[in-house]
């Protein structure tokens, strides 16, 4: 026959494990338990009886008779056996029928199998018991029968039928309750999952909000499946935006080509012809390597390769590329980077994540404005800053224009791909650093680097 399902999982299976533990650890407490117990009740009677048998034995030998009959006739339970035997072996008085064979005289006390007459007739009782020799040559025994520990015993195995087995069956109810508990929530799972697999993008995993494993596995798969979400977004629209922005400059050339081709009537113009349609086809070019060069970025795996990277003299460094830059268009490009501070990292990638900040800074700022770059040490961060004197970035657009090829409406006039802060932010994120932009008055971008203690 086939078993249940939740009979079949691994939470049932350990459930009954951690329940036949739990029960071997029951048997063994209870078996110490009774043995402690008979031990001490053992020792209790070996000391009970020895005292007696002293007391008995330092009377007068008239008074022992009347001491041994006493003693029988204050037993009600029947478990006090007592017994003076003569030097020839044949029974004087008490309850016992013979001397025992194995029973030592002179020794501490000791079990020995006896024959018992009394009301109830003879009965074979194995008995803790004491022989002494007296001086006329007698023979003093006294015993007590330990069947106690027989009821003791008894007791300890009711207890622990009646504890144990419910016990038992409590762990295996608990192991079905949580392995069907558990089951469930997979089921719920797989569900969901079928449903993403499907196409459902906004499905997440079920998860309560408590410090459970499967709660916080829950929040992570369910922080993967946003971030995928993002990307499937982001790639559906960049195949769009690839499509039109190459779409442009590529009808431009063609369009140009054409119409060269009609009325150009001399040599400078055919020139001028190819030279409008060299610039559309390299714009087309310039995309198409800009996101070449992302895709690069994105998918690195240089930071094995990382090494320390001084930034005040990389700063300097992109300062002096874009200074003739800067003149031709009358703006002050200056660097303020007194401290020698350092960050792990891709030299080459830092410079040109730079670069593409101050080669933007020197374009949205009109001329006559001034482009700063500063280095500052923040707490337990370093931070390069470039901040310029332009039109600025609204907070409405502070996200917008680091998705690939997006240009705000007031710089659809002016050069570019909507690709440079793009890069950039592909390229901190590889560093593991943080992008920061500050609005007005004009545009401050800070590239954010936690120190890191190696």
């Amino acid at each position: 026959m086939r078993q249940p399902q939740f009979m079949r999982s691994n939470t049932f299976h350990w459930a009954f494990m951690v329940g036949g533990v739990f029960a071997v650890f029951i048997i063994v407490l209870f078996g110490f338990i009774y043995w402690k117990i008979d031990d001490y009740l053992t020792a209790r009677s070996d000391r009970v009886i020895t005292a007696q048998l002293e007391g008995i034995a330092a009377l007068p030998p008239e008074r022992r008779l009347e001491a041994i009959d006493e003693r029988l006739r204050q037993d009600p339970r029947g478990v006090q056996l007592a017994a003076i035997f003569a030097a020839d072996g044949h029974r004087i008085t008490g309850n016992l029928e013979s001397l025992p064979s194995d029973l030592r005289i002179d020794a501490e006390a000791q079990g020995a199998d006896i024959i018992r007459t009394d009301r109830n007739g003879r009965e074979h009782q194995t008995v803790r018991a004491i022989a002494r020799r007296m001086r006329n040559g007698d023979v003093l025994v006294l015993g007590r029968n330990v069947d106690e520990a027989k009821e003791i015993s008894h007791v300890v195995g009711q207890a622990l039928a009646l504890g144990l087995l419910p016990g038992f069956s409590l762990c295996l109810l608990a192991g079905a309750w949580l392995s069907v508990r558990a089951q469930k929530r997979v089921e719920e799972v797989n569900q969901r999952v079928q449903r993403i697999i499907a196409g459902d993008l906004r499905e997440r995993l079920p998860h309560r909000t408590v410090d459970e494993p499967f709660s916080k596995l829950a929040v992570i798969v369910n922080g993967m499946l946003d971030e995928m979400e993002t990307m499937i977004h982001a790639l559906a629209g960049v195949g769009n935006d690839i499509a039109h922005d190459l779409r442009t400059p590529l009808t431009r050339a063609r369009l140009t080509l054409e119409r060269g081709r009609t009325n150009a009537a001399t040599l400078e113009q055919l020139q001028a012809v190819a030279d409008k349609a060299i610039a559309g086809i390299d714009q087309s070019l310039a995309i198409i390597t800009a996101l070449l060069r992302l895709a690069e970025i994105e998918n690195s795996r240089r930071s094995a390769g990382f090494g320390t990277v001084a930034l005040d003299e990389m700063l300097r460094e992109v300062c002096d590329i874009y200074e003739p830059i800067a003149e031709n268009k009358n703006i002050a490009l200056r660097v303020g980077a007194t401290q020698p501070l350092t960050v792990r990292g891709d030299r080459d990638l830092l410079i040109e994540a730079v670069a593409n900040l101050v080669d933007n800074a020197i374009k949205f700022t009109p001329e006559g404005g001034k482009v700063d770059i500063a280095l500052l040490r923040g707490e337990d961060e370093t931070i390069v800053c470039v901040t310029d004197t332009g039109c600025g970035i609204s907070e409405q657009e502070r996200e917008a224009v680091l998705r690939r090829f997006y240009r705000s409406d007031k710089m659809r006039n002016t050069p570019g791909v909507g690709l440079g802060l793009n890069l950039v932010a592909a390229i901190v994120k590889l560093h593991g650093f943080r992008m920061a932009i500050r609005s007005g008055p004009g545009c401050r971008v800070e590239i954010v680097c936690p120190n890191r203690q190696d």
